[in-house]
């Protein structure tokens, strides 16, 4: 339990946590490891000896300090082998993905997909309406009802060497309105808080009618409203059902998550303002120093001024500030910086006394709401308090936990949390996964931070690598509302910001073996980039420090030939009864209809195969395992 994240709420829980971290740090690091290399244990995968597998050459490489030479051969995957991409695939399957893809390219279809769902369903009546879907959409994309249902195909996948990430995709179907409603009902209970005269709050973290529905613009990520905490709860027991249903799937699983679905959105947003605010106030006291423009990593605030500014600033008082500066580490090279920093800002006896920010023009720190109401503490306990409960129910099962990532304004707080829960059940091996978005301006810094972070504390760091899904959602909002588009300018630098975050991540493998990431992409040549850095650094897939990640029912040309050549590879699985993932459904469609339309790749992979079966008589092609 984090008690130390908001001290107050959680203090008669788990003490296992030391501090929280009040700010989004942001540099690169330059000091490599020095502690052991350690390989994860686990069950080793073969490498297929089909024709997907080219070994180039072995190489000698030396994987760290405390290890021997090992000989490493080079492999790199066909992704034009039909035969190996598609072996787990019958014929009606091919036809299934063919006609689902081609369908995904008109735009009456698409853009009307809810609503001609709607209508077959009155028309055909709602068995015969399943039984259609079964055979095209939710075929393709969802695994089954339950996590009983769900088990042959997951037991499939893994026999062709493709794991698994489960997620529930039930979500509730309400109308615009409904939405935002949800929304600005908790805005009203966070007003009545402000103090009274003075609203310190940023446009950007706050609701806003035209954006309460926050599924707006976006097509690949479940969206969650908040109604009362039982909701939360029931919400939690989904999520520990879907871990369950993971550990008894498969060995070495994942389980997502979603922090939005655990308590109430407007803490997410308050705690991110927060944080943002205290990472400006050390540029501040940086800026004070004469070293503002550098790299954060060289801004290294000098003690003495430090305590001298904080005190003018009524921050605290002397010997306050003096007692910050007295733990084993702080204070010893004369010097603090921005993740000495982050380990300060923890003296807090109350939820309301934690929301205090500082302002960058006065360097007064002021409330950034009067009080919470004994209710309102409540909830965010209960919020923590879920969060702690799925991370340990995920240590009992096996299963590493996946939390997704969601919109810049909640993506602060969500961090943070999840870096909490790193620090505490990632000390043996990887089980709690951050997600980063690509297409952010600041994912570099925020990843790098963070690896840094895991290096200083010595547990294992773990990162799933998107390119995002809110951008559109993201860049209407910014516009609209008057604050700084968050996202990259272009599809290219968006490209440039994955591999130069999952370049950082693999050098840091490479030079300790505690970090991990997924590589979560439908992007070939990201993936292709990918095997290229692990062959020059030599990383054995076997080691499973690096992950592949694709959708079910997507990309398969490219999951299938990794799981087989011995890579670890993951479909996010999604699971639910029919009626209730049409929202998922109605996305996947909208998703697919730019990604198909794009690309005509994958279903000429697809038609090759079915000719190559036909022409040798594999008319009633059957998968073997």
């Amino acid at each position: 339990m984090f008690n130390k994240v908001v001290p107050a709420l959680v203090k008669s829980s788990s003490d296992k946590i030391k501090r929280i971290c009040l700010s989004q740090g942001r540099f690169r690091s330059t000091v490599a490891s020095t502690q052991g290399d350690e390989v994860e244990g686990g069950k080793e995968k073969q490498v297929d000896e089909g024709t997907v597998v080219k070994a180039v050459q072995a190489d000698t490489i030396i994987q760290s300090k405390n290890t021997t030479d090992a000989q490493t051969q080079k492999i790199e995957i066909d992704f034009d082998n039909t035969h190996e991409a598609y072996k787990s695939k019958d014929n009606i399957e091919l036809l299934r993905s063919l006609l689902v893809f081609k369908l995904c390219t008109f735009d009456f279809l698409v853009d009307k997909n809810k609503m001609l769902m709607d209508l077959s369903k009155k028309v055909f009546g709602q068995r015969l309406f399943e039984r259609l879907m079964k055979m095209t959409f939710y075929g393709q994309f969802v695994a089954g009802e339950d996590h009983n249902s769900i088990k042959p195909l997951i037991h499939k996948n893994q026999a062709f060497g493709v794991g698994s990430v489960l997620d529930y995709s039930v979500e509730e179907d309400l109308t615009q309105e409904e939405a935002e409603k949800k929304e600005m009902e908790q805005r009203y209970v966070s007003c009545c808080f402000l103090t009274l005269g003075v609203d310190h709050r940023e446009k950007k973290y706050k609701a806003h009618r035209q954006f309460g529905d926050r599924r707006g613009g976006v097509v690949s990520a479940r969206t969650y409203f908040y109604a009362d905490e039982a909701k939360c709860d029931n919400q939690m027991e989904t999520f520990l059902n879907c871990i369950k249903a993971s550990g008894g799937a498969s060995i070495d699983g994942f389980s997502a998550i979603k922090m939005t679905a655990l308590g109430r959105p407007q803490f997410l947003l308050q705690f991110s303002e927060v944080l943002v605010k205290w990472r400006r106030f050390f540029n501040l006291l940086a800026a004070q120093q004469g070293k503002s423009g550098m790299d954060a990593l060289e801004q290294k605030l000098e003690l003495e001024q430090l305590k001298e500014s904080l005190t003018k600033l009524g921050v605290g008082n002397k010997d306050d500030i003096e007692n910050w500066f007295t733990g084993e580490k702080l204070g010893s090279s004369g010097t603090i910086d921005l993740l000495d920093w982050n380990s300060l800002i923890n003296d807090r006896t109350s939820i309301s006394n934690l929301l205090v920010i500082p302002n960058v023009e006065t360097g007064q720190l002021e409330p950034l709401l009067r009080k919470f109401t004994v209710e309102e503490e409540k909830q965010m306990k209960r919020m923590l308090q879920r969060v702690d409960i799925l991370a340990k129910h995920a240590v009992e099962n096996g299963v590493r936990l996946m939390v997704d990532a969601e919109q810049t304004y909640f993506q602060p707080a969500i961090s943070r949390l999840t870096l909490e829960m790193q620090r505490i059940f990632n000390r043996e091996k990887p089980i709690i996964f951050n997600t980063y978005q690509c297409y952010l301006k600041e994912a570099y810094d925020n990843v790098s931070v963070d690896v840094e972070l895991s290096r200083r504390e010595g547990w294992y760091f773990g990162a799933k690598l998107v390119r995002g899904a809110y951008m559109y959602q993201e860049r209407s909002r910014a516009e609209e509302i008057g604050y700084e588009d968050p996202i990259n300018p272009d599809y290219e630098a968006t490209n440039r910001m994955y591999h130069k975050c999952l370049e950082f991540v693999l050098e840091e493998i490479d030079h300790n073996r505690k970090a991990n990431v997924m590589v979560a992409s439908h992007n070939e040549d990201t993936v292709k980039f990918t095997l290229e850095k692990m062959n020059q650094m030599g990383l054995s897939p076997t080691e499973n420090k690096v992950y592949f990640g694709q959708l079910l029912g997507m990309c398969d040309q490219i999951s299938f030939p990794l799981g087989q050549a011995g890579f670890p590879v993951y479909k996010y699985v999604p699971y639910g009864p029919v009626n209730e993932v049409i929202p998922y459904l109605s996305r996947r469609a909208l998703e697919n209809r730019g990604f198909m339309k794009g690309s005509q790749r994958e279903r000429s992979l697809l038609w090759k195969e079915l000719k190559r079966r036909l022409l040798n008589g594999q008319i009633l092609y059957k998968p073997v395992y």
